[in-house]
């Protein structure tokens, strides 16, 4: 009798066992591994709506769902800057050939994603500026340009009046010219901020004043960002110690 009730705990506790392993088995089977997750909301909201915002809009960085950077970008654009990163800004590599996690297909439905939210009625008949700087730059004609249309938010010399700082040291370092540019043009419409055609109205920025005002506000740059003395008092003995 005591044999018999032994063999049936130890039927029992294999039970147990074996159905606690079908239920782990079970439930792993629904997670869905990283590199092969295809839906486009979750891969924004994982990867991109930290800086660009939900859907595209609101974030601190380029408005990915605004009508005219879709307008001015083309899809190998938004693929190269989301396989390989920006240099010189935080957005990173997200491709895993260039050190990130997504897979090729994972980018393409990330750039498909964004291309559906293009607007193109939105700027049918405007005459938009390109993505890109074409022609020499002269950051003399852009101080004059910053100051015609810039100055009454940002200040004479950009350091904040209406608006805050636009050349903070700070904020000079954690974007790149073309950053830059993509700000001039497309503005911060739900900030305030106009976009090209509306800081002087009826007046836009031509091709040559953004790429001029772009200009100045890059020479406002640090030779060496995040560094908050000049290299020629680093180089002096300070306190004693060099």
């Amino acid at each position: 009798m005591k044999n018999r009730l032994i063999l049936l705990g130890l039927a029992g506790i294999a039970s147990l066992l074996s159905t606690s392993c079908t239920a782990r088995r079970d439930v792993a089977s629904d997670v869905t591994p990283p590199n092969q997750v295809a839906d486009f909301d979750v891969l924004f909201a994982q990867n991109c709506a930290g800086c660009h915002g939900s859907r595209g809009r609101d974030g601190a960085a380029i408005a990915l769902a605004d009508p005219v950077f879709l307008a001015i970008t083309d899809d190998a654009t938004i693929r190269r800057v989301a396989a390989h990163g920006m240099f010189g800004t935080p957005m990173r590599a997200f491709a895993q050939s260039a050190g990130g996690m997504l897979t090729d297909t994972q980018i393409d439905i990330l750039v498909r994603g964004i291309r559906a939210w293009a607007n193109p009625e939105v700027v049918r008949g405007v005459a938009l500026p390109s993505y890109a700087a074409a022609g020499e730059a002269d950051p003399e004609r852009g101080a004059e340009v910053f100051r015609s249309y810039c100055s009454s938010c940002h200040g004479t010399d950009g350091s904040g009046g209406r608006a805050g700082s636009i050349v903070d040291g700070s904020y000079l370092a954690l974007v790149s010219n073309q950053n830059l540019r993509l700000s001039v043009i497309l503005g911060r419409p739900a900030s305030g901020a106009p976009d090209w055609r509306n800081d002087i109205p009826g007046q836009p920025l031509s091709e040559q004043q953004i790429t001029d005002v772009v200009a100045w506000l890059a020479s406002r740059r640090a030779e060496i960002p995040g560094q908050p003395y000049p290299m020629s008092v680093m180089n002096q003995t300070v306190g004693g110690v060099r």
